[in-house]
């Protein structure tokens, strides 16, 4: 295909390892805090560090595998035939941590969830450029987590997953800017050399360095910029 490019105006951002650093989430009343997953946390935290309080934003919540974990639970214990926790089926669903966000901030705006295999982050990206470009005066916040599968899930190529997430917040007074590209791997003009698995991974190194980064789908090559 050819190439698709375009550009995000990145007032902040956030990320996180769960491996390295727990979740703040300091901020949820202790209730509910305890019925959430790692995932949600996860998601939440980096949520809380880029929304400011009290701005009313559009949510792009992207997700491979969302709370597949917390489902295969809900399984595990039909199998066994144990009553299902009315709670743990409510939080089970993709947008599980997108609607809790917008229940404690009050906020109505719409929210898009999505799942795309391991180009995930990439066209979430897109899908906030799409929102952000049809009404520029309103932000968007874009929140990846992705976690390690249940092992019964898991294949090979799921193996090297850490519990990360990412948060974007994109408002057009922002000072600088992503540059996304996305192209035919075959012919697509390569910024640097791919040392990545994983999109979150380039996409990160991108956004922690200020350096190009790319990385190689199975039918595409993804890169991106950062411009001050």
């Amino acid at each position: 295909m050819p190439d698709l490019n375009w550009t995000l105006p990145i007032a902040r951002w956030s990320a996180l390892n769960a491996d390295t650093a727990a979740p703040d989430v300091g901020f949820i009343e202790p209730m509910l805090r305890r019925r959430l997953s790692t995932l949600s946390k996860m998601a939440l935290s980096v949520a809380h560090d880029c929304a400011p309080v009290d701005q009313p934003a559009r949510v792009v919540f992207a997700s491979r595998h969302g709370e597949l974990y917390r489902t295969a639970e809900l399984l595990k214990s039909m199998v066994q035939t144990q009553p299902l926790s009315p709670n743990a089926f409510s939080l089970s669903v993709l947008n599980a941590a997108a609607g809790v966000f917008s229940i404690m901030r009050g906020d109505h705006s719409n929210i898009t969830a999505l799942a795309a295999g391991p180009e995930t982050l990439g066209y979430a990206l897109l899908e906030a450029f799409a929102q952000y470009t049809s009404e520029p005066q309103v932000p968007v916040l874009v929140v990846y987590a992705d976690e390690p599968l249940d092992p019964i899930f898991r294949s090979a190529e799921d193996r090297d997953v850490s519990p990360n997430a990412l948060a974007l917040w994109i408002t057009g007074d922002a000072t600088s800017t992503l540059e996304c590209c996305v192209g035919d791997n075959s012919s697509a003009q390569k910024l640097v050399s791919t040392l990545y698995s994983r999109q979150f991974n380039a996409a990160l190194h991108c956004l922690e360095t200020h350096q190009p980064a790319c990385w190689d789908g199975v039918e595409s090559t993804w890169s991106w910029r950062w411009r001050q």
